[in-house]
C-alpha cells in the first residue's frame, strides 16, 4: 500500500463519500439498537457534547478523552438520543491499533471508511499516523485517542446493562500562553529517558514540560468527573 495505510479511502471525496456515508448509516444504526434496545442508556450534560460536536467555530478542533469500560464503548457510547451518529462529516476519528483493525485490505478499507487511524502502540509520539491525527486536528476536526480494542473486556455488546455516560465540560488551552512559557524552558537541563528527536526543533525540557502541564490538566478534570459521577450515581439509585 506504501506510505500511510489507505488514507485516501477516509476522504470525504473518495467515491463521492457514498461508502462511508453507509459505513457510518450502518455502525450508526448499531449503537442506536444496542444502547437504547439492547441496554438502557443514561447520559448526563449530552448537550454539552452535542454543542462541541455540532457548533465549534469553524477550525476550532477537538479532543476528547474517555475512560471506556467495554471493547465497544466507540461507536455504542454515541448511540444516545440527539447525537449525529449518523452524520460522517460531524464523526470523530479515532486512533485505532493497527495490528488489531487493519491486519489486511478489507478491515483497513472499512476502518478508513469509519473514521480511523492506525496507530502502532508502543512507538511512541513522533510515529507517520500521529501526523496524520495532527492534520486532521489543524483541519478543525474532531479526534480521539488511541483505545484497547480487546484486551480483556467482551469482545460482544452486553444485555440488559444500565449505562452511564457522564460529559464533563470542556477544557480550552491558551496556546499563545502554553508556548511562550514553553519555550522560557529552552535550554533547561534535560530529562533522561525523554527523547532527544523532534520535528519541530523543541528541545526536551521543552516537550516535557508541555507534555507535563497538559496531562496535569487533563488529569485533574478527570479525576473531578469521577468523584462526580460516582456522587451523581449514588444519588440516583
Amino acid at each position: 500500500m506504501g506510505g500511510r495505510k489507505m488514507e485516501w479511502a477516509g476522504r470525504p471525496i473518495h467515491l463521492g463519500g457514498i461508502p462511508r456515508t453507509c459505513v457510518f448509516n450502518a455502525v450508526g444504526a448499531f449503537a442506536k439498537f444496542v444502547g437504547n434496545f439492547l441496554n438502557s442508556t443514561t447520559v448526563h450534560n449530552a448537550e454539552t457534547l452535542i454543542r462541541l460536536v455540532r457548533s465549534r467555530p469553524s477550525g476550532v478542533p477537538l479532543i476528547t478523552v474517555s475512560n471506556h469500560m467495554s471493547t465497544l464503548d466507540d461507536p455504542v457510547m454515541w448511540g444516545f438520543k440527539g447525537f449525529p451518529t449518523e452524520d460522517a462529516k460531524l464523526a470523530r476519528w479515532v486512533l485505532a491499533a493497527e495490528d488489531i483493525c487493519f491486519k489486511n485490505s478489507i478491515m483497513t478499507y472499512f476502518f478508513r471508511l469509519g473514521k480511523c487511524i492506525p496507530i502502532t502502540r508502543g512507538a511512541g509520539i513522533y510515529q507517520e499516523h500521529m501526523n496524520e491525527a495532527l492534520d486532521r486536528l489543524s483541519e478543525g476536526a474532531w479526534v480521539m485517542p488511541e483505545k484497547a480494542f480487546f484486551g480483556r473486556r467482551p469482545p460482544f455488546p452486553l444485555c440488559n446493562k444500565d449505562i452511564k455516560i457522564v460529559v464533563g465540560e470542556p477544557i480550552e488551552f491558551d496556546l499563545p500562553k502554553l508556548r511562550e512559557t514553553a519555550m522560557s524552558m529552552s535550554g533547561v537541563s534535560s530529562f533522561p529517558g525523554w527523547p532527544a528527536a523532534s520535528p519541530h526543533r523543541l528541545d526536551d525540557a521543552v516537550r516535557k514540560w508541555l507534555y507535563i502541564s497538559i496531562s496535569e490538566q487533563i488529569q485533574t478534570v478527570m479525576e473531578s468527573l469521577r468523584g462526580f459521577s460516582n456522587t451523581l450515581f449514588r444519588l440516583q439509585r
